[in-house]
């Protein structure tokens, strides 16, 4: 349950305020640029957004994941680049350090991601390691008391802004599966990290991606998460589950944006001597769009609060991750339709919306992959 509705209702004015005043603005100038206004950012941080999963004696807001996927509705009816801004830090840039790091990691980093004074990236993705995240090749080598890190991670979220990185690596050669991987906090500014150019993307201006290279990095062995190896992926998984049902929520408020700028567009168009929201065939792009709205934002609060309650949440997940982000396609593809012609320009900026969503079935996990979790989870659960 909300834990005091009067509060988090504020919170949601706040939060849907700033989307109508200041990022539904700066959309266009986002997409022109490709950079969030700094100023943007700055308020973010007053805002609090940095600190939405942290807890409240680190300095966070401490939102239950009800609570955070009811505020990603709202914060979300805008560019998905705004979200970017703060979704490493939020997700899967500090629920590592959250979930299993030592108290004195906690102590340390948490304060300072909930203040934005830091922002953190998830280095996980390789070059040649994408959904088989188990068998990444970088390597961290204990030395002593320090760890030392070869290594390249590709399509790093927020890396060229990022102030420390959540890295995923191989303590153990010997060990090619899950048991020998280990996550470590890396100081970004550190001898031997390189930054690639920044990725031109589909979509998604103003929320960047690069390669980050580590040429015998040394890292504390102190910044080993939990100060134990071999635990790097399932903290990893860990992160993941709930980044799902954090991006599921985000391709709801996307796709709600979308499918209100659809309906406005078909009131106001004229054809026939008629509004085109009259007619049928209109009609039924915008159901099947509600609907689906509907239904994975259902799905999400469902998924939410089983796992507030404790509950494992794997299979909701995944399900959520892919009935939303493919929900969120289909929504963008009938507004195109709705639009005809006006669609396919940039003066309206569905086609722009139409490019940016398209990402959402591909990152934390591609709708594949879902399917394979939520199959064998099915198998598994059938079989106990």
């Amino acid at each position: 349950m909300i834990r005091d509705p009067e509060t988090f209702e504020a919170l949601l004015d706040s939060v849907r305020r700033f989307v109508r005043e200041r990022l539904v603005p700066a959309e266009n100038e986002v997409a022109e640029t490709d950079e969030i206004p700094a100023d943007i950012v700055q308020e973010m941080r007053e805002m609090g957004l940095f600190g939405l999963t942290i807890p409240e004696a680190y300095g966070g807001l401490e939102l239950t994941m009800e609570e955070e996927s009811r505020l990603l509705f709202e914060l979300c009816k805008t560019s998905p680049a705004f979200r970017s801004v703060i979704g490493t830090t939020v997700g899967i840039g500090s629920q590592g350090i959250l979930m299993d790091g030592t108290e004195e990691q906690k102590a340390y980093y948490l304060p300072k991601l909930a203040t934005g004074e830091l922002s953190a990236s998830f280095a996980l993705t390789e070059p040649d390691v994408g959904s088989d995240a188990a068998s990444l090749r970088t390597t961290a080598i204990n030395d002593g008391d320090h760890y030392i890190v070869n290594g390249t991670k590709r399509y790093i979220t927020n890396a060229p802004h990022s102030k420390i990185f959540t890295l995923m690596a191989r303590t153990n050669p010997a060990d090619k599966g899950a048991g020998g991987v280990s996550a470590f906090i890396v100081d970004a500014q550190s001898p031997g990290i390189s930054l690639g150019k920044n990725d031109k993307k589909m979509g998604q201006k103003g929320a960047h991606t690069c390669d980050v290279m580590f040429d015998n990095v040394r890292v504390p062995a102190a910044n080993l998460i939990g100060d134990k190896e071999g635990q790097g992926f399932k903290t990893a998984m860990k992160v993941l589950e709930k980044g799902r049902i954090h991006l599921a929520a985000v391709c709801v408020g996307v796709a709600q944006r979308i499918l209100d700028d659809a309906l406005r567009y078909a009131i106001d168009r004229k054809q026939f001597g008629q509004s085109i929201a009259e007619f049928q065939l209109v009609q039924a792009m915008l159901a099947d769009s509600k609907a689906e709205v509907y239904a994975a934002e259902c799905m999400v609060i469902d998924a939410a609060r089983k796992r507030d309650e404790g509950r494992s949440v794997s299979t909701e997940a995944s399900c959520c991750k892919m009935f939303a982000s493919e929900m969120c396609g289909r929504v963008a593809d009938r507004a195109v339709q709705i639009l005809g012609g006006a669609g396919y320009l940039s003066e309206y900026g569905i086609e722009r919306f139409y490019r940016d969503v398209r990402l959402f079935r591909l990152y934390e996990g591609t709708t594949q992959i879902q399917q394979i979790i939520i199959g064998r989870n099915m198998v598994r659960e059938a079989r106990a």
